[in-house]
């Protein structure tokens, strides 16, 4: 938390105080709150995970939920900040937001915290035999957290935009009644899945499932109010992938240890920035296209706005290899409680 507060104090106050180096500030602002993301996500979850409970999936999921409702308040107090104040005033808008880890900050400092193992039990159960499964296992719960964060930061990072520019819907109420609704979502179902929630693997297939057909659907539906309403969708679909790949690897591998949960955080950072800077190449690519050119009166829609829903057709890509990954993986770990 001290980390990110730093890292938004930076990324407000060197480009105020030395204007002629606001984009070196940015860049450094940015690398220390990213670091500080990347921390959090390597322990916060297993220090969750370490607390005594007689439901600690669900525990993992209201601990997830958190997330979308920082990215709903975030949003409404960014709107709200800059309506009122104006764009010129957004490093106080950063320094303002740097409160909140701070206040994080003084609770951890206060709060005892579990002790939590490098390497869990799993790993010492392991150590001498079905090492090797347990390592395809874990790879597999990778990969499948890599597909989940990108099915859901594709649509997150590009949200915005897409209603913007593909859609022609103003920018503030795509933000509100686009990121934010999404975000809402993304928390309300973790919250459910918080208080009734079972069966992770027939949810997790079943998102990645309904978050293709809303990229599908976002990306070719010929109403706009349609494809607004696909791309809030896939917060309802993608809510579970990335926390409800931690429980699965937790069912799976119980006390598995922070080395574990580093490596599924660096899956889901990781799919976090591959999927929207690919969203974006493509965005880039077809639009400027000489096929996108060519198409341009006939569908009666700009090259940008054709740009922008390829993007979201090629978003569809992650959660699709998804729902083939969750069938191998239903059976993989049915066979190996077998054995």
């Amino acid at each position: 938390p001290v980390l990110t507060a730093l890292g938004l104090s930076l990324y407000a106050l060197i480009p105020r105080f030395f204007p002629s180096h606001a984009y070196l500030g940015l860049l450094i602002g940015t690398f220390v709150f990213s670091v500080a993301a990347g921390l959090g996500e390597v322990l916060i979850s297993p220090i969750v995970a370490a607390l005594p409970s007689e439901h600690p999936d669900r525990d993992m999921s209201r601990l997830h939920s958190l997330y979308g409702y920082g990215v709903l308040f975030t949003v409404a107090v960014s709107t709200l900040f800059l309506s009122l104040c104006g764009t010129d005033h957004w490093y106080l808008l950063a320094l303002l937001l740097a409160v909140f880890p701070l206040i994080a900050g003084l609770i951890f400092f206060l709060v005892p915290i579990p002790d939590v193992e490098l390497h869990g039990e799993e790993d010492k159960k392991q150590a001498a035999s079905g090492a090797l499964s347990r390592r395809k296992g874990l790879v597999l719960c990778v990969l499948c957290i890599f597909l989940g964060s990108c099915a859901e930061n594709a649509m997150t990072n590009w949200i915005s935009s897409f209603l913007e520019s593909a859609l022609r819907i103003p920018k503030a109420v795509g933000d509100v009644a686009g990121l934010a609704a999404f975000a809402m979502l993304l928390a309300l179902v973790r919250t459910v899945y918080a208080k009734i929630g079972r069966n992770i693997l027939g949810v997790l297939l079943e998102g990645m499932i309904g978050a293709t057909v809303c990229y599908l659907t976002a990306a070719l539906a010929p109403s706009a109010i349609l494809a607004m309403l696909a791309c809030i969708l896939t917060g309802v679909f993608t809510s579970m992938l990335w926390p409800g790949t931690l429980i699965l690897m937790e069912e799976r591998f119980p006390a598995p240890g922070v080395a574990a949960y580093a490596l599924m955080a660096a899956g889901g950072d990781l799919g976090g920035s591959v999927a929207p800077q690919m969203l974006g190449a493509v965005v880039d690519a077809v639009s400027a296209s000489p096929l996108s050119q060519s198409l341009s009166p006939a569908l009666g829609l700009s090259a940008e706005q054709i740009g922008m829903k390829a993007g979201m057709l090629a978003g569809a890509i992650f959660p699709f290899l998804g729902i083939f990954l969750l069938l191998y993986m239903r059976r993989f770990f049915k066979r190996r409680a077998e054995s």
